[in-house]
């Protein structure tokens, strides 16, 4: 019994000294997600705007009901989203929105921080998923 304490004492020690550390200086270093990652949706831009043909499928699919699309046609007859909208707060990230889109219209990025001071923040509009 003692053999073993002194073992997981030893695992602990080891873990203590200099360059043995698990944590990250969060705001001075950042991690690097993994590709996998899923985090802040991003509209893929084509030649004069973005590439969603407001097929709505990526509402539909979606199980937290937050995103909000309107359509309208322009001159030739192709459909594009007029109101593009994903409510963040509602959002869990699934991914259900981007393997849906026949277009690949929508991505999720690795960004992670989500931080904001209001509510009104959360909601990302077409112009703000477009940058």
């Amino acid at each position: 019994m003692i053999k073993e304490f002194i073992q997981g004492l030893s695992i602990t020690a080891k873990h203590l000294l200099p360059g043995h550390s698990t944590t990250v200086e969060y705001p001075k270093v950042k991690l690097q997600p993994s590709e996998r990652f899923r985090g802040l949706h991003r509209l893929v831009p084509a030649h004069n705007r973005e590439k969603c043909v407001a097929c709505y499928l990526c509402p539909t699919v979606c199980p937290a009901k937050c995103i909000t699309v309107e359509a309208a046609e322009d001159e030739n007859g192709l459909k594009y989203p007029t109101v593009y909208q994903i409510d963040m707060l509602r959002c869990i990230f699934c991914g259900y929105c981007v393997e849906a889109c026949p277009v690949e219209a929508i991505e999720m990025t690795g960004e992670y921080e989500l931080a904001n001071y209001t509510r009104e923040d959360f909601c990302f509009s077409k112009d703000r998923l477009l940058k």
